[in-house]
């Protein structure tokens, strides 16, 4: 084993044996046998190192989900997805503060690979007609809502006495972003058309580079588009 790896091994082992989440790197030098000009020279600083173990314990869960069968129905998947992501938190406390709770200069890749992986369910949700806001819009919102959900849970446990928490809060930031089951409501229907337009563009063959280049501009504008009401009458 490199001596790169050794010193991550032995930072995640005293993050996650840490009773505040936080190390030394002194710490991590004595336990990996190293000398801390060793230590600076491989990752620059200390957020340097934090960030690449959050990356290496997040690795797990990510290579779970990269080599999950998407089932026939995204909306299982995101589902399952939220109630994964937030088992992993509880699970590894301090590797998730560090990702969603802290101002670490160096930025770890597992979170915008995390949000990649959400959007790609998004899309699919919207291929297929059931999503009201565009999918980067309901990735972000489902992804603050789950890692704020999942801080809540490991930094005020006291707060959430009830454990079905997790599924309530994951059912109501779904039900913002789906289309309810009976349609949806006629002042968002365009954009709803439009959002699930957008996500066939792609993988169609009807338009040439610069067509579909314009009527993705066009749809966006109708997705974007805030739905107004008619004033009623007498108004």
């Amino acid at each position: 084993m490199d001596t790169r790896a050794v010193i991550l091994d032995r930072a995640a082992e005293l993050l996650a044996a840490s009773p505040s989440g936080d190390v030394s790197t002194r710490a991590v030098c004595e336990a990996a046998g190293v000398g801390q000009p060793v230590l600076y020279r491989l990752f620059g600083d200390k957020d340097g190192l934090l960030a690449a173990v959050v990356d290496k314990v997040w690795a797990e869960y990510l290579d779970m989900k990269r080599a999950a069968t998407p089932s026939p129905d995204p909306l299982d998947d995101l589902r399952r997805g939220w109630d994964s992501h937030t088992a992993f938190a509880l699970s590894h406390p301090h590797a998730y503060r560090l990702l969603f709770g802290s101002s670490l200069t160096a930025t770890p890749a597992a979170a915008a690979e995390a949000m990649g992986l959400l959007t790609g369910i998004m899309d699919r949700l919207a291929a297929q007609g059931r999503l009201r806001v565009p999918p980067a819009d309901a990735a972000r919102f489902v992804m603050a809502a789950n890692s704020g959900l999942a801080l809540g849970l490991i930094l005020r446990p006291q707060s959430y006495p009830d454990p079905s928490a997790s599924t309530a809060a994951r059912d109501a930031a779904l039900r913002a972003v789906l289309v309810d089951a009976e349609g949806p409501a006629p002042e968002e229907a365009a954009g709803v058309a439009a959002t699930t337009l957008r996500a066939h563009l792609g993988t169609s063959d009807a338009f040439t580079p610069g067509e579909a280049a314009l009527l993705d501009e066009w749809l966006e504008r109708v997705q974007r588009r805030r739905p107004t009401t008619r004033p009623s009458e007498g108004a």
